[in-house]
């Protein structure tokens, strides 16, 4: 009577975890990754307003330097935006990808909760019918005596 209960796709269920456990961990890293790249915008942002402008004092040569400094700052910061564009695109891929492989593993976590459920009223009826037997036995047992 005390059977177990059997899953016939739970391999199926571990590997869908499985896929969902590395999405995760690359939707972590995407985001990660994202967090340090816009830390660097905001330094270089913060480097081009130290050193823009011009003061009174400066020599010539090191306002030329100056300048060049800020422009390669101005083009850092262009290409960290980009950078910053497609890491978001890249976030939002995998946010959708793990979105999918959730609702895979859900899908089949429901299914196997259904299967559970049908196995646990099954063991129950079971179990009902086997306790009604015992008692009819002991009825018609004490009717002979």
């Amino acid at each position: 009577m005390a059977e177990r209960f059997k899953f016939g796709l739970e391999k199926l269920l571990e590997m869908r975890m499985e896929k969902e456990e590395e999405s995760k961990r690359l939707f972590t890293e995407s985001q990660r990754e994202k967090k340090k790249i816009e830390e660097k915008l905001e330094e270089l942002k913060a480097n081009y307003q130290k050193y823009n402008g011009i003061s009174p004092n400066e020599d010539v040569v090191y306002q030329k330097l100056k300048r060049y400094y800020i422009q390669g700052v101005q083009s850092g910061i262009k290409s960290t935006e980009k950078d910053l564009a497609v890491k978001n695109q890249e976030i939002e891929n995998r946010r959708k990808d793990l979105t999918a492989k959730q609702m895979e593993r859900k899908t089949v976590q429901t299914l196997k909760e259904k299967k559970y459920s049908e196995y646990v009223k099954e063991q129950d009826r079971i179990e009902q019918i086997n306790i009604d037997e015992l008692a009819l036995y002991a009825y018609v047992r004490n009717q002979k005596n």
